[in-house]
C-alpha cells in the first residue's frame, strides 16, 4: 500500500514539472514568435541570416518541449516498432525543422515547434481526463484496509495484517475504521457509510446480529465482528479484483481501434513518403512536395482515436461504479448497450427474499393484535421461516412460560396450549394451513391474497388468518418500468415459487412474461430458448442473486449478480455485479453503456472525417502546417472532452 502511494506521488511529481516544462517552453515560443513576427530577427540579421536565427531560437522550446518525444520515437525505433504517434510526430516536426536546407521555401521552423508544443499539451490534457476518469475508481482502491484490530487477553487492541485473521475471530472496529473482513456483528450498534460500495449516500443502521461487508466505515459506535470469511475472499477482495481486471477485457471496438491503429499508422507513413517522394519526383518542386508529405504526417496522427476511444469506455466504467455497479470489463459495458431482454430470478432479486406479514384479517369484532400474538406464541418455540416472521412481525415480548404442550404437525401447522397473562384460563390454540384447520372440524375463510395463508383457531373458535408473503422491492416495479422507458422490449421474470404467486408479482411489477416453478437447469433451458429468439444486434441480460443462478448468469449474454447479499458464486459468473442490491440501478447501467458506445461512435465518425478531409487538403496542397495542428491536436482534445462525458452521471 506504501509503495502504491509513493508511485502515485512519483508519477504526480512527473505530470506537475511536465506541466512547468511545456510552460516554459510556451512562453520561450511566444516571444520568439511575437519577434519574428515584428521583423526584430529580420532586421538584426538581414534576409539570409534571420532564417538561421530563427532556427536556432525555434529549436530551444522545440527541444525542451519534446525532447521526451524525440527519446521515444528513437528508442522504439531501436527496438523494432517505430509506427506510432511519437515517431510520425518526430519525422513532422524535425522535417519541418529540415526544410531550412531549401532556400527557396518559406522557413518552417515555428510550425515545427507549435506542432511539438501542441502535442504536448495534448498529452498533458489526455492524462488530466485518464486521471479524472480515474478518480471514482481510484477511491474504490482506497477501500482495501491496512489492518485489523484483534483484542487481546488483558483487553488491548492489536493491529494485524487483514490477511491473518481466521474465519471465526473476533474483530473489534473502532469508530471511523472501515470493517475489514466479512462478518456478523456480536455486540455494539452503529451507523455504517457504504458510499464507497454502494452510491448511498446514507448511512445504515447495524446492530449485534447484522451482517456487515468489508470497505464500509463505521462511523458512530464501537462494535465487535465475529468474521464469516477470510480476508481473501471478502467483499472488499472481490471488489478490488474486480477492478484490476475489468481493463484486460476490452470491447470489439476498442480492440478494432487497437487493430486499426497498428495497420493505419505504417499505411499512412508510406502515404506520406509516397506523396513527398513522388511528386517530388515529377515536378522537381521538392520543397513544395516534402512540405505536403510532413503535413499529411502530422494530420494522419491517430490519436484522438486510440486516446478517446479506451477513455470513453473507462469513463463509462468509472462513472457506473459511482452508482455502486461494478462493470467487469468494457467487453460487457458494450454488450449491455445492446440489450433489449432482461430476465429476472424473482426472490431475492425482485422480492426480498424473506418471509414477511403483508396483512392481518381478523373475524368480524377481533382486534387484529388478538390474532398476531395468539400466532406468535403457538409459533414460540419454532424455526420455521414462516414462524420466524410471525414473531417478527409481534412487538410484544413473549414469556414462554406461559405455552404448554407444542405439537408440530408437519405440513400443517402447530398446535399450543397458551396460558392468560393473569394465568386465570388456558387457551387451545391451531396456527397452521386449511389441511390444519380441516384435520381438526375447524372452519376458516378463504383469502384474495396471494401468499402463504396461517389460519388461525382459539378453543375452536375462528378469530382470523395471516398473510405472509415474500415481499416485493420498494424500486422493483419501478425498474420494471424505467427498462421499458430506456427501450428494453421484454422483461421476463422465471422462479420456481408456485403459479399464483408469480402471477401475482408478475402482474403487480408489470412483468412482459413469466414463467414458474422451476427447477435450475429448467432456468437455463428457459434463458436458451429466449437467446434463440434474439436476433444478432440485440442482447439478453440476466438479473439473480442466488448460487443456483450462476449457470444461468453464465449463459447470458450479460450476467447481473445482485452483489451486496448476492452468493459468491452468482457474483463470480456475473459480469456485472449490483453492490446494493437495488434492481432500479440496471436501466442506469443500461443508460450508461448507451450514452458511452454513443460517444465512443461520435468519436471515431468526427476524428476519420475531419482527418480524411485535411489529408485529402494536404494532398493538394491546400492544407498548411497550421491546419494539421488542429487536424492531430486540436481533433484529440474535442474527441477527449467529448469522451469525459461518458463519467458524468446524473443522481
Amino acid at each position: 500500500m506504501a509503495d502504491q502511494k509513493k508511485k502515485k506521488r512519483r508519477k504526480k511529481e512527473t505530470q506537475e514539472q511536465k506541466l512547468r516544462r511545456i510552460l516554459i517552453a510556451l512562453v520561450i515560443f511566444a516571444v520568439i514568435f511575437a519577434i519574428d513576427e515584428l521583423g526584430a530577427l529580420k532586421a538584426a540579421f538581414g534576409d539570409p541570416g534571420c532564417v538561421y536565427a530563427s532556427f536556432v531560437l525555434y529549436l530551444v522550446p522545440f527541444v525542451i518541449a519534446g525532447h521526451d518525444v524525440l527519446r521515444k520515437a528513437y528508442s522504439n525505433i531501436r527496438r523494432g516498432k517505430a509506427f506510432d504517434e511519437s515517431f510520425l510526430m518526430a519525422v513532422a516536426t524535425i522535417g519541418a525543422f529540415a526544410m531550412v536546407l531549401f532556400p527557396d521555401t518559406d522557413p518552417h521552423m515555428a510550425e515545427g515547434a507549435a506542432v511539438m508544443l501542441f502535442y504536448q499539451v495534448g498529452e498533458l490534457f489526455q492524462a488530466y481526463a485518464v486521471g479524472k476518469s480515474r478518480k471514482s475508481i481510484a477511491a474504490m482502491m482506497d477501500i482495501a484496509p491496512d489492518y485489523a484490530n484483534i483484542e487481546g487477553e488483558n483487553g488491548e487492541l492489536e493491529q494485524v495484517d487483514p490477511d491473518e485473521v481466521t474465519v471465526g475471530s473476533v474483530i473489534v472496529v473502532k469508530p471511523g475504521e472501515r470493517i475489514p473482513i466479512d462478518g456478523t456483528i456480536i455486540e455494539g450498534v452503529t451507523q455504517l457509510d457504504t458510499a464507497a460500495l454502494t452510491g448511498e449516500s446514507v448511512p445504515r443502521h447495524a446492530e449485534t446480529g447484522a451482517d456487515v461487508i468489508s470497505g464500509c466505515i463505521n462511523m458512530t459506535g464501537l462494535i465487535k465482528v465475529r468474521t464469516t470469511k477470510p480476508f481473501g475472499e471478502s467483499t472488499v477482495s472481490r471488489i478490488l479484483e474486480l477492478v484490476e481486471n475489468a481493463s484486460e477485457k476490452k470491447a470489439k471496438t476498442e480492440n478494432f481501434i487497437t487493430r486499426f491503429a497498428r495497420v493505419y499508422t505504417p499505411a499512412v507513413t508510406g502515404a506520406a513518403a509516397l506523396l513527398a517522394l513522388g511528386g517530388g519526383l515529377i515536378t522537381g518542386a521538392w520543397s513544395d512536395w516534402i512540405l505536403r508529405g510532413l503535413t499529411f504526417l502530422v494530420v494522419s496522427c491517430p490519436c484522438a482515436l486510440v486516446i478517446s476511444v479506451p477513455l470513453s469506455f473507462f469513463g463509462g466504467i468509472g462513472g457506473a461504479s459511482r452508482i455502486g455497479v461494478l462493470v467487469k470489463g468494457s467487453n460487457y459495458l458494450e454488450s449491455l448497450a445492446e440489450v433489449d431482454t432482461v430476465v429476472f430470478d424473482k426472490t431475492g432479486t425482485l422480492t426480498n427474499g424473506t418471509f414477511n406479514v403483508v396483512a392481518i384479517h381478523p373475524e368480524s369484532g377481533i382486534d387484529p393484535d388478538y390474532v398476531l400474538s395468539h400466532a406468535a406464541y403457538a409459533e414460540a418455540f419454532s424455526d420455521h421461516p414462516i414462524a420466524l416472521s410471525v414473531k417478527a412481525a409481534y412487538t410484544g415480548e413473549i414469556d414462554r412460560n406461559r405455552i404448554r404442550d407444542v405439537q408440530e404437525e408437519s405440513g400443517h401447522g402447530v398446535v399450543a396450549r397458551v396460558v392468560e397473562e393473569t394465568q386465570a384460563a388456558e387457551h387451545m390454540v391451531l396456527v397452521g394451513n386449511d389441511k390444519l384447520m380441516r384435520a381438526h372440524g375447524e372452519t376458516w375463510h378463504d383469502c384474495s391474497l396471494t401468499g402463504t395463508i396461517l389460519h388461525v383457531s382459539v378453543d375452536g373458535r375462528y378469530v382470523g388468518h395471516i398473510v405472509i408473503a415474500d415481499v416485493v422491492k420498494d424500486d422493483a416495479a419501478q425498474t420494471i418500468c424505467d427498462l421499458h422507458a430506456c427501450g428494453v422490449r421484454r422483461c421476463v421474470m422465471l422462479t420456481g415459487d408456485r403459479e399464483e404467486v408469480a402471477k401475482a408479482v408478475a402482474e403487480q411489477l408489470g412483468i412482459d412474461e413469466f414463467h414458474a416453478q422451476l427447477l435450475p437447469a429448467d432456468k437455463v433451458e428457459r434463458v436458451e430458448a429466449l437467446l434463440a429468439g434474439e436476433d444478432a444486434k440485440h442482447k439478453l441480460a440476466f438479473v439473480g442473486d442466488g448460487i443456483n443462478d450462476a449457470p444461468v448468469l453464465t449463459r447470458a449474454d450479460v450476467g447481473i449478480a445482485m452483489g451486496a447479499m448476492g452468493s459468491d458464486a452468482a457474483i463470480e459468473a456475473a459480469d456485472v455485479v449490483l453492490m446494493d442490491d437495488k434492481p432500479s440501478n440496471i436501466s442506469r447501467a443500461i443508460r450508461i453503456a448507451r450514452k458511452t458506445m454513443g460517444i465512443v461512435w461520435q468519436n471515431i465518425v468526427f476524428a476519420l472525417a475531419v482527418k480524411l478531409l485535411i489529408l485529402a487538403l494536404a494532398a493538394f496542397g491546400i492544407a498548411n502546417m497550421w491546419l494539421a495542428v488542429f487536424g492531430d491536436v486540436g481533433v484529440a482534445i474535442i474527441a477527449i472532452l467529448n469522451a469525459m462525458r461518458a463519467m458524468h452521471v446524473e443522481n
